[in-house]
């Protein structure tokens, strides 16, 4: 983690926090070493930081994650961008007429993955999370469950994307 070890040393004194954690959460645990950089991959790119995204790219890259893994983070990340607008306006707004009337969005990357669809929907529930959609965490949280990934590699994955997204803010602070 050459890359982000180097940028969390430039994160500032109030962040110190963030440093430890950025230092920490990519290390083993329950998710396999794709899904860990695929979700951080997502996050960062969720995130709109270059300077994180870059970094990340770079280590996941040196890691020897697939290019296709990376390939959908981005995919879930753009996607998302645009789902989580349209479905959290449909939550928020509460109004039954809205959510009747159909997206007309075209969605077809959700369907045709690079790597393999479960890890997809994770890459899309941590992304839905910094977003803030929730019919879109619970669409995807329930995708990934029925796609064989369980509630710990869930919540390790909702870890890495809001260190991610703290990381990104806290590099916005400087």
């Amino acid at each position: 983690m050459e890359h982000l070890d180097t940028l969390r040393e430039t994160l500032p004194d109030v962040a110190r926090d963030i440093k430890l954690n950025l230092q920490t959460v990519l290390q083993q645990g329950p998710l396999t070493p794709a899904q860990m950089w695929g979700v951080a991959a997502a996050s960062a790119h969720a995130s709109r930081c270059l300077e994180l995204t870059r970094a990340t790219l770079a280590d996941a890259t040196a890691a020897g994650t697939d290019a296709s893994v990376l390939e959908d983070a981005k995919a879930s990340a753009i996607l998302m961008a645009m789902n989580n607008v349209m479905y959290r306006f449909r939550h928020v707004i509460d109004n039954e007429a809205y959510s009747q009337k159909p997206a007309r969005l075209r969605m077809s990357r959700l369907v045709q993955v690079a790597s393999n669809k479960p890890d997809f929907e994770l890459f899309s529930l941590a992304v839905s999370s910094i977003n803030n959609c929730e019919a879109c965490v619970r669409a995807h949280e329930v995708s990934a469950k029925d796609g064989g990934i369980s509630e710990d590699q869930i919540y390790d994955a909702i870890r890495i994307a809001s260190v991610f997204h703290a990381t990104a803010v806290a590099l916005d602070a400087r």
